[in-house]
């Protein structure tokens, strides 16, 4: 039996894969210990695992988020120094004295990669995105104005890796922080046939696809083509765009669900058509399982249950990281790009998608690459693999 601790940040989209392969690791006798935030401490919990929350660690969340997401790297880097250097007394003891074989952490946790480098205990990161190197890294396809706020940060950036380094964090660049290098072993949440440039990583990035409990099916009578609709759980209010969605669609022969998120007050959005359910959250893997069509934003996490189900998109990205999602899923012909979300727009786009075959066979094609993958018990096998690994080099150098 092994320890193994678990950390992430307080995003859906990067706990999600993890709650099955934590798991399968406590139903193979493990103990795990997950230091996450309250909001997924049930989920945690009923996996078998000890849920340490890390809520008082964290600042308040900006006010201008929105705008932030993905495309300000400073203040990311800022969040990690804070968090790491504020949790580092509590966290360290606590790993000190419970003695972990292994530490699991999301590719943007820095701070659990952060205390295991310093401790040295054997490390796997968890990628819940692409993965993400030199080479792959121009996908994000930043914008002039971001890659100029980037580099006016760089100063700010340097600043606060030479305060993690005085407090024993070897740190040399900013990228290790956010990089993938060959040398980690690191479980990526996807296939190889649909990361980009996939040849170009180590043999220590397992593409384990997609890590999913699948629910029953949702129970929706289909009589006609069932649409989708969610822009997932950060950059989700936006009234304007769920109006445009019930001008385009209220009038076609097709049923929507559609997910608002919870910062949406729905009695603002008017009257509700006929043939649309909205609500703030819904089962997601319920509804995709019979689901005709996607209009989504692009989460990596997003898009993975929507091929995992053979299900084509429609892509409206809101952020960078998302835009290089959505363009993979266009490479691999399982969606197409929305643009302008008019409801003009939104009506074509939605019914190319229902009525060309092409999307919806590439989309299935995919969903073969992830079934094939491995999954849930392969993510399990590479981190008792590695915990294998380091004890036997232990014992070889006693």
């Amino acid at each position: 039996m092994s320890k193994i601790v678990f950390f992430c940040i307080p995003a859906y989209g990067h706990t999600n894969p993890t709650i099955e392969v934590v798991r399968e690791l406590v139903k193979r006798g493990n103990q795990v210990h997950y230091y996450s935030f309250y909001e997924f401490r049930s989920r945690i919990e009923e996996t078998g695992a000890v849920c340490i929350p890390c809520d008082d660690f964290m600042p308040p969340a900006p006010a201008d988020l929105d705008k932030k997401v993905g495309r300000d790297l400073s203040s990311l880097v800022d969040m990690t120094v804070d968090v790491t250097l504020a949790m580092e007394d509590k966290v360290l003891g606590e790993l000190r004295a419970w003695k972990p074989d292994c530490i699991v952490s999301d590719s943007i946790c820095i701070w659990g990669k952060l205390f295991a480098k310093k401790l040295n205990v054997p490390f796997v990161c968890s990628t819940t995105t692409f993965a993400f190197n030199q080479q792959t890294a121009r996908l994000m396809k930043q914008s002039l104005s971001e890659l100029l706020h980037m580099l006016s940060g760089m100063p700010r950036i340097n600043a606060r890796l030479r305060q993690l380094r005085r407090h024993g964090y070897e740190i040399r660049q900013f990228y290790e922080l956010l990089q993938n290098d060959n040398d980690t072993e690191t479980i990526v949440y996807t296939s190889k046939e649909f990361q980009p440039m996939s040849e170009t990583f180590s043999d220590k990035f397992t593409f384990t696809g997609p890590s999913l409990a699948v629910p029953k099916p949702s129970g929706h009578k289909k009589s006609r083509p069932l649409v989708y609709i969610s822009l997932g759980t950060v950059l989700n209010r936006q009234e304007d765009f769920y109006r445009s969605c019930m001008e385009a669609l209220k009038s076609e022969d097709v049923d929507v669900i559609m997910a608002v998120g919870g910062r949406t007050d729905v009695s603002d959005l008017g009257v509700i058509p006929d043939n649309f359910q909205i609500a703030p959250r819904v089962n997601q893997l319920e509804v995709l399982q019979e689901a005709d069509a996607f209009l989504t934003h692009c989460g990596m996490n997003s898009v993975s249950e929507s091929l995992y189900f053979g299900v084509p998109m429609v892509l409206f990205p809101q952020q960078p990281e998302e835009g290089a999602v959505a363009r993979r899923v266009q490479e691999v012909g399982a969606g197409i790009m929305l643009g302008e979300a008019t409801a003009k727009k939104i009506r074509s786009a939605v019914n190319h998608i229902l009525k060309s075959e092409e999307y919806k066979n590439n989309s299935e094609r995919m969903s073969m690459s992830f079934h094939n993958a491995g999954g849930v018990k392969k993510a399990a096998e590479i981190i008792e693999t590695v915990i294998v690994k380091a004890q036997n080099n232990m014992q070889n150098n006693i």
